[in-house]
Order: structure tokens, then C-alpha cells, then sequence
């Protein structure tokens, strides 16, 4: 390279700041020479130089600084004067090879000012080897983005689309974020992997239990806890918690789903989790006749909602199921009114969640949740004596594509075929007609499991 080159100020300043993908970049641009040319020159591999110029590597060794500016011809006044110090050692090493321990045990034994560089040197090489085995990482930035970006994606679709076409892509998901974690990135990469591995065993999590895989889905709820408390991620542990809330509501462990609520609340950052949680509990309540604190629980998913327009925060964030909307928020007061037996108010607010669902935006429609407030809509209706009013709503539930059939909604049904078979229906062939199909609906291909402490 000529002389003029040389004193570029933008060539100096890449030497002075050791930014040595930049400097091998303006040398390629000036000389013409390809990667595997300046790979043949600095004693780099290409592949290894590449990254350097994309900037996900970095020269750190003494000996490979050298190398690299010797490579390219760099003026003798320009290297800085540590490694036109050590070059000669680093070369060809004396004493100086040897690991610094042999180096410092000998106590007692004063060391001259020859014994002292060598240690330093050491020292210095020591060091910046470690610094290069932790500048290494397997994945890119952008690696990371589009992981959260697919976490997203499938966080929304969940919502709107049969979870047996979206298991496959949860799971492949899942494991690529644990297999980058069994390898080395930079601590900010390893927190984000951790967060997202955390979502994505939560999202499967979901599917399990709407599949009926209540086993399944509290072991990927223990995973996601786990991968909770590496990233230290509040919305996360509350998240977790709230779901396994959710899935002892819908067993026998009514109890205990209210003792998570309470842990769950510990957590919760935002308003829309607060609700979320607050929900639940209400239902809960509802379920184990404990109108009181059923209602209190109303009261403060309500001053959640209120305090709720922070945007979208925490988990928020990735949208879809991980979200509490209006229309979801809704659909659960309109639940626990019906088990409280206030059944007009919970036609109103169940009715106002199918409207929500209706007229938003397609993407954020639930067809579980329609259906289950479609159901309770019908369970209203019957419970008063209406066995026409329920007709419609059921109907809608019965034709139903297989694959839309939620775990939730066959225990629902069960329900709804024992108040069509009570006393007040005996004479009725439409209550008989209607509760035998309640009896025999299903969702295709889920298992009911025992749920564990």
C-alpha cells in the first residue's frame, strides 16, 4: 500500500481503536484483494476475517494483532508501541511461554525488571485469550430478533388458528433456543434467549392444556418457570403462575388455583396481567361458590382495566395469547356470572365479548374463547327455562370444525348436557335432542389427564 494510504485519518484512526475489520476492509477497498487473499496475508482464516468485517468478531491476542498488521504492511510508526514491544516475544516466546503460576510461586525470590516482563506479558496474554474465547458467540443479534420475531407470530396466530397446525413450529422453536443456550453469547444474547425459551415452553404450555394434556402442559410450565428465574423476568413468573392457576380451575383443584392467583399477583407488572390473574380468581371463586371474593375479584379486574393504559409492557408485548383484551376480559366476567347464577348479566358481558371478537380485528379473534362464551350464552338460557334461546348458540358449537374443539369446551358441554336432562326437561324433545349431542361432543384427539399438586 503507498505512503498516502497510510495516512489516511480514517486508516489511522481504525489502527489507534484497534477496529481491525474497518482497516481490513479500507485495504480491500483500495488493493482490490478478495477475503482470501487478505486471509493468506494476516494468518486468518476467511471465514474468521469475514466476521471480523461484519463485526461479530474481534482481534485480541498480541501475537494475532501483529500477525494481522504485519499481513498488510502496516508502517512500523503506526503499530502502537506495547506490540512493537512484544512482538519479538510473542513470536518466538522465552520464559515468557510458560503459565504465569510456574511464574509466581516462586516466593521469596526477587524478580529483576527481564522476570517482571515476562509476567506481565503472560498476564497480558492470558487475559486477552479469555477475552477472545468470551467475545465468541453462536448466534447473531439478528438471530435473536427473528427468534422473538417467530415467538410473536406464533403468540398471535395462536389465537385464530387450530394448535395441532402450530404444535410443530412451537416445538422446533423451543429447541433451537435451548440448543443456542448450550453454547456461548454474549450475556445480554443469553438473557434475551432465556426470556424467549421461557415464552415458548409457556406457549406450549397453552397448547398442552387446550389439547387436554394437563401433564404435558404443567411440566412446560415448571420449564418455563425455571427459565423464569434465570432471566429474572417478573411478567414471565406471573404469567407461569396465572397458568397454573388456569389449569387447576379447570380440574378439581379449585383450591389450589386460587392459592396461585395469590402467588401470580406477587409478580404481576402490568395492568392487562393484573387482570388477567384477577379473572381468573373471580371464576375460580364463582366455582367454589365463594360469591364474595368472586366479586371482589370483579372489582379489581376492573380497577386493573382502568390502570391498564400503559401500552403494551412485559409479555404484552408479543401479543395474541399473551395478551388480556377487552373482549377476553369480558368473556371471563360473563363466566363467573353464570356460575354465580346471575344470569343476565352474564348474557350482557358475554354478549359483549362476541361482539368484541366480531368486530375487531380478525387476527386477534378467539375461537376458543368465542365458543366458550357462545356456551355460556346457551347455559343462560337454559338454566331459565330457554331451551329455544339455547338452540341457536349450541348449534353454532356442534357444527364446530374438529380442530376447533378445545379440551375446555367438552367438559363445558358435559355440563351443559346435565341441566338439559334435569326434572323441568323431561317432557321436552328439544332439551332431549339437544343434550344428546351435548353428551357425545368432543374434541379429536386429546386425552384427559389427572392434574398434580
Amino acid at each position: 500500500m503507498s505512503d498516502d494510504f497510510w495516512q489516511r485519518p480514517d486508516v489511522q484512526t481504525a489502527i489507534t481503536h484497534g477496529e481491525f475489520g474497518r482497516l481490513s476492509l479500507l485495504v480491500r477497498q483500495r488493493s482490490g484483494l478478495r477475503q482470501s487473499d487478505m486471509a493468506v496475508r494476516t494468518g486468518l482464516s476467511q471465514g474468521f476475517l469475514s466476521q471480523l468485517e461484519q463485526g461479530r468478531r474481534r482481534l485480541t491476542r498480541l501475537d494475532s494483532v501483529a500477525a494481522f498488521l504485519a499481513g498488510l504492511g502496516t508502517p512500523d510508526g503506526l503499530i502502537p508501541s506495547p506490540l512493537r514491544e512484544h512482538t519479538a516475544v510473542l513470536s518466538s516466546p522465552p520464559r515468557s511461554a510458560a503459565p504465569l503460576g510456574e511464574l509466581t510461586v516462586r516466593a521469596g525470590v526477587s524478580h529483576g525488571d527481564s522476570d517482571m516482563r515476562d509476567i506481565s506479558t503472560n498476564a497480558a496474554l492470558q487475559g486477552l485469550r479469555f477475552a477472545e474465547e468470551m467475545a465468541t458467540t453462536n448466534v447473531t443479534d439478528l438471530e435473536v430478533a427473528d427468534l422473538e420475531a417467530t415467538i410473536a407470530r406464533l403468540a398471535k396466530e395462536y389465537v385464530h388458528t387450530p394448535v395441532r397446525r402450530l404444535f410443530k413450529e412451537m416445538v422446533v422453536t423451543r429447541d433451537r433456543l435451548f440448543h443456542l443456550l448450550k453454547g456461548r453469547q454474549f450475556l445480554r444474547q443469553t438473557q434475551a434467549l432465556y426470556l424467549l425459551a421461557g415464552v415458548s415452553s409457556l406457549l406450549l404450555a397453552h397448547a398442552s392444556q387446550n389439547l387436554g394434556d394437563e401433564e404435558a402442559a404443567l411440566a412446560q410450565l415448571q420449564t418455563a418457570w425455571t427459565l423464569a428465574e434465570h432471566t429474572d423476568s417478573d411478567d414471565l413468573r406471573a404469567w407461569v403462575k396465572g397458568t397454573v392457576a388456569l389449569i387447576a380451575e379447570w380440574s378439581t383443584e379449585q383450591h389450589t388455583a386460587l392459592e396461585y392467583t395469590q402467588h401470580a399477583l406477587q409478580f404481576a407488572t402490568t395492568g392487562e396481567t393484573r387482570a388477567r390473574i384477577a379473572a381468573i380468581e373471580a371464576r375460580t371463586a364463582a366455582r367454589l361458590g365463594n360469591r364474595g371474593r368472586a366479586l371482589r375479584a370483579l372489582d379489581e379486574l376492573r380497577r386493573a382495566r382502568e390502570s391498564g393504559a400503559e401500552g403494551r409492557a412485559g409479555l404484552q408485548r408479543f401479543g395474541g395469547i399473551l395478551t388480556f383484551p377487552e373482549a377476553k376480559q369480558e368473556y371471563y366476567i360473563g363466566g363467573t356470572y353464570i356460575l354465580l347464577g346471575e344470569y343476565d348479566l352474564a348474557e350482557q358481558h358475554s354478549a359483549r365479548a362476541l361482539h368484541l371478537y366480531e368486530h375487531g380485528p380478525a387476527a386477534d379473534r378467539s375461537y376458543g374463547d368465542e365458543a366458550l362464551a357462545r356456551l355460556n350464552i346457551a347455559t343462560g338460557h337454559i338454566a331459565t327455562g330457554e331451551a329455544e334461546g339455547a338452540q341457536e348458540h349450541l348449534r353454532t358449537l356442534f357444527e364446530l370444525p374438529q380442530e376447533q374443539r378445545i379440551k375446555q369446551l367438552d367438559d363445558a358441554m358435559r355440563g351443559v348436557a346435565a341441566l338439559l336432562t334435569g326434572p323441568r326437561w323431561a317432557g321436552s324433545p328439544l332439551a332431549r335432542s339437544l343434550a344428546d349431542e351435548a353428551r357425545t361432543y368432543s374434541s379429536s384427539g386429546t386425552r384427559t389427564k389427572a392434574i398434580g399438586p
